[in-house]
C-alpha cells in the first residue's frame, strides 16, 4: 500500500513540473509582428522614340596646320637682329627669322664674280673683229655688270654664238656663280608666313653647324586636330562635314571641319585618322580638345543613362505599379548614354537604378 502511494506522488510530481514548465515557456513567447507589405518609390520616364543623332567622341591634340622646322644648310656664327631669337617670338611674313655671318662665303662669290667679268672683258675685242653683229649686245650685258648684286641671266645665243661663249669658259663661270648665290641665300632664313616662334634651339652668338636644328616656327591662325575612329563608322564620315570640339573642361566649345581622311586602316587598333581643321584665336598648339563627330541618325530610337541596362541587354520598365524586366536591342554606346531602339512608345521606364530591384517588386513613382 505503501508502494502504491509514492508512486502516485511521483507520477503528480512529475506532472505539476511539466505544467509548471509549460507555463513558464508559454510567458516567454512573443508574438511574431504581421509584416507589412512595402512599397519603393521610384522615378519612371516615358518612352518617346525619335530620331537621336550618333555622336561619335574622339579626342586629339591640336598642332599647327602650317609648321616650319628650321634646320641650318650653311655652317657660321648665328648673328643677333633687333628681334630676339626666342621662344613667343612674332614674326611678319618674309622677315628674317635667322641671320648667320655669311662674310668670308659672301667673299668668295664676289671673287667668283670678279673672276667672270676679267672673261667677259677678254672676249670683247675678239667679238668686235669676229662677231661685230654680237658686241653690242654683251658689251650692254657688261656695262650693266655689277659685282655686289645678284648676277643677272646671260643674255639669249645662237648655236654658234653659244660655242664661242661657252669655249671662253664664261658659261661654266656663270653657273658656278649661280651655285655659289644659291648656297650664299641660305646664311638668312625668312618666314614664308606670319607666325610664331614655339621652339628655339640656339642663342646670338652660338656657332651653327650644317644640318643642326634650330627651333620651330608655326602659324597660329590655324591648326589640325587628329583622331583615331573606329572603321566601322568610316563611310558616315565625309571631308567637309562640320564637328563640334570642346575643351577638356566643357567650358569652351569650337567649331571645326573635317578635311582629310586617312585611306588606311591601322592593323592593331582597327581605326582610322581623321583630320579636323579649326581657327579660333583661344586655342594653343598642344591643347587637348575632344571631337564629336557625328556618325548618322538612328530613327525610332530612345536613349537613356548606361547605368539602367542590366546585363543581357534587359531594363526595368513599371508596369501596374511592379517592377518587369524587358530585353531591348542597344545600337550606339558612348560614355555615359545607350541609344536603344525595339521600345514601344508610351513605355513607363525606371528613370534612375534602384538598388535591391527585381522583377515582381512593387514599386510607386514619384509624382
Amino acid at each position: 500500500m505503501r508502494r502504491i502511494v509514492l508512486s502516485l506522488l511521483g507520477i503528480l510530481i512529475l506532472i505539476a513540473s511539466f505544467l509548471g514548465a509549460k507555463s513558464i515557456i508559454d510567458s516567454k513567447r512573443t508574438n511574431k509582428p504581421i509584416s507589412e507589405k512595402t512599397i519603393k518609390k521610384v522615378f519612371g520616364m516615358e518612352v518617346t522614340n525619335t530620331s537621336i543623332p550618333i555622336i561619335i567622341p574622339a579626342n586629339g591634340v591640336l598642332t599647327a596646320k602650317r609648321r616650319l622646322v628650321l634646320f641650318s644648310e650653311v655652317q657660321g656664327v648665328f648673328q643677333g637682329k633687333s628681334k630676339l631669337f626666342k621662344t613667343g617670338q612674332e614674326y611678319k611674313k618674309g622677315e628674317a627669322i635667322i641671320t648667320i655671318n655669311d662674310r668670308e662665303f659672301r667673299s668668295s662669290v664676289i671673287a667668283a664674280k670678279s673672276n667672270l667679268y676679267n672673261l667677259l672683258i677678254a672676249i670683247m675685242p675678239d667679238l668686235r673683229l669676229d662677231y661685230p653683229q654680237l658686241y653690242p649686245k654683251w658689251k650692254d650685258y657688261l656695262r650693266k655688270f655689277e659685282i655686289e648684286k645678284p648676277i643677272a641671266n646671260l643674255p639669249k645665243m645662237s648655236e654658234k654664238e653659244a660655242y664661242f661663249i661657252s669655249g671662253r669658259g664664261i658659261t661654266s663661270s656663270y653657273y658656278s656663280i649661280k651655285n655659289l648665290e644659291e648656297r650664299l641665300s641660305k646664311y638668312q632664313i625668312k618666314t614664308p608666313y606670319k607666325g610664331i616662334l614655339t621652339d628655339v634651339q640656339v642663342t646670338e652668338g652660338t656657332l651653327v653647324r650644317v644640318g643642326q636644328k634650330l627651333g620651330e616656327f608655326i602659324d597660329p591662325s590655324e591648326y589640325e586636330l587628329e583622331v583615331s575612329v573606329s572603321k566601322i563608322y568610316a563611310d558616315l564620315l565625309s571631308i567637309g562635314q562640320e564637328v563640334v570640339l570642346k575643351n577638356l573642361d566643357k567650358s569652351k566649345s569650337f567649331s571645326g571641319k573635317i578635311i582629310r581622311i586617312n585611306g588606311k586602316v591601322d592593323q592593331n587598333s582597327q581605326t582610322i585618322k581623321v583630320f579636323i581643321a579649326v581657327q579660333d584665336s583661344n586655342l594653343k598648339e598642344g591643347q587637348f580638345l575632344e571631337a564629336q563627330l557625328k556618325a548618322r541618325d538612328q530613327p525610332n530610337a530612345f536613349e537613356i543613362d548606361r547605368s539602367l541596362l542590366l546585363e543581357g541587354n534587359q531594363l526595368y520598365t513599371i508596369q501596374d505599379s511592379m517592377l518587369k524586366l524587358i530585353a531591348v536591342e542597344p545600337v550606339f554606346f558612348s560614355d555615359k548614354k545607350v541609344v536603344l531602339k525595339g521600345i514601344p512608345n508610351g513605355t513607363t521606364l525606371l528613370a534612375k537604378p534602384v538598388i535591391g530591384a527585381y522583377s515582381g517588386m512593387l514599386v510607386q513613382i514619384f509624382e
